[in-house]
């Protein structure tokens, strides 16, 4: 795919930081959903402090805000709603700026509400993260409130500033957008259809990280197995012949991410168990940096769910491939995502949900209580479940999984886990931190020189959400 050329773009950083120059200007970032919405808010915070604004973690010390939103769930849409009053009155007293992206800003009604009844100076969409700094200027030197936001599928943008979050762990986009239409999933909607960025762009990402000393990985990707499978198919095409060594699958990308010096673990979200194929199962395998936990999305346990979901897989050929990927791969574990209360799912259409939890025994699940999209063929199912049942169901699942990580934490006592000190611990200062292949948080005893090394640490006790180890 043809890169966006952000010349224009550097030269409006430019213009701004020159605006800002001995102003001492503050701006506060509110990200809001997944991975890939935290890593675009890293290229915001990289172009604003290239803008000269310092960030801030105090609301009211901002002079610019910018909420990044999500759309998958309908909380989202009220969390923004609430912040936007929230600064109505900043902006009325100091003048702050406030900017609105991401994918909510893809959708028509979400954006009308705003025009109509809050606040703002620029609304921008996933397709036009990179002209922020143009739509800022505009903003602020002619006054007036501006809406970039386009409908097409976008376009791949390298070289943006990046402001990363961690000096540790990072992560690295490597495909954008979505074809898989799920009937309850706005994302191929406000994301656009798949477009993957150029292998070399991403190696290069990941080779300048390892030289800045970034031990882990996290490739992204609203379906990181197809990577280049779009690609792939226009070749084809177009009769195109590509070369023998070309990267051109997600299984390459991997193996050639594992070949870059200091990078130690690897890991990625998220798959899509249609697209699982056996060259993708043979790299997780075969690559010792890959991590040995599988983020496998399950969604329902039911194949009737699942078949009106679009998910294009059964529960028995979902129970298949984690069956394949345990023969093949040593100590492989898998975690998960699953909605609760699907419209028309039925009890026994639970219990198939509770079956396929109780055979794969996940070390982690993400759990979702079903929340209507507007624009989402799910939306128009006239048999939408009742909130008191969704609610029920859900505890259910829960008290089912937690259930199961205690009897998951206990088989790590007394193991030794090779893990990457990331830190001191939110909970207590005085211990370190750092996680397990499998994501488990491990907390012990050390000093500050060992953040950011690999060592061994002996489990020694389990607690729900954490173990317990000692350095050996």
């Amino acid at each position: 795919m043809e890169k966006i050329d952000i010349t224009e773009q550097l030269k409006y950083i430019d213009k701004v930081k020159e605006i800002n120059k001995d102003k001492n200007l503050k701006y506060y970032i509110l990200t809001m959903g997944c991975q890939l919405n935290e890593n675009d808010s890293e290229k915001l915070c990289g172009m604003l402090e290239e803008m000269s604004y310092k960030k801030t973690d105090e609301l009211k010390d901002a002079d610019l805000v910018i909420f990044n939103t999500c759309c998958v769930r309908e909380n989202a849409e009220e969390k923004l709603f609430g912040k936007l009053g929230e600064v109505k009155k900043l902006r009325e007293e100091k003048g702050t700026i406030i900017a609105i992206g991401g994918c909510m800003m893809q959708e028509d009604h979400i954006v009308e509400k705003i025009r109509r009844s809050y606040q703002y100076d620029v609304i921008f969409g996933t397709h036009t993260i990179h002209k922020f700094p143009q739509d800022l200027y505009n903003a602020v030197m002619e006054n007036k409130k501006i809406a970039d936001i386009v409908d097409i599928d976008g376009e791949i943008i390298e070289g943006l500033p990046i402001k990363r979050n961690d000096n540790i762990k990072a992560s690295v986009t490597i495909m954008n957008g979505c074809n898989n239409f799920c009937t309850y999933c706005i994302v191929p909607y406000v994301r656009g259809r798949e477009r993957s960025r150029n292998a070399k762009d991403i190696l290069e990402e990941v080779q300048n990280l390892a030289n800045k000393g970034y031990k882990e990985i996290t490739l992204l990707g609203q379906n990181v197995n197809s990577y280049m499978v779009e690609e792939n198919r226009k070749a084809k095409k177009e009769g195109i012949i590509q070369e023998k060594n070309e990267i051109n699958s997600f299984a390459k990308l991997l193996r050639a991410v594992s070949q870059i010096d200091g990078i130690e673990k690897i890991r990625f979200v998220s798959p899509h168990p249609k697209d699982f194929t056996d060259d993708v199962i043979d790299a997780i395998a075969d690559c010792d940096k890959v991590s040995k936990l599988v983020h496998l999305p399950l969604q329902s346990g039911s194949s009737n769910v699942l078949k009106r979901m679009n998910r294009k897989y059964t529960k028995e050929q979902y129970l298949e491939l984690v069956d394949k990927m345990r023969k093949r791969i040593p100590n492989v574990k898998f975690s998960t995502d699953i909605i609760v209360g699907f419209p028309e799912e039925t009890e026994e259409d639970f219990e198939d949900t509770l079956d396929v939890v109780r055979k794969v025994n996940f070390e982690q699940i993400f759990m979702f209580i079903y929340s209507r999209r507007v624009g989402t063929p799910a939306d128009k199912i006239e048999n939408q479940i009742p909130e008191e049942i969704k609610h029920k169901r859900f505890e259910r699942l829960k008290k089912l999984y937690e259930d199961g990580i205690q009897k998951n934490n206990e088989k790590y006592i007394n193991t030794v886990q090779r893990i990457l000190v990331e830190g001191y611990s939110k909970n207590n200062e005085n211990m370190l931190t750092g996680r397990t292949d499998s994501n488990k948080v491990v907390v012990f005893e050390g000093k500050a020189d060992l953040i950011g090394t690999s060592i061994n640490v002996k489990i020694v006790s389990e607690h729900m959400w954490y173990l317990k180890g000692e350095r050996v």
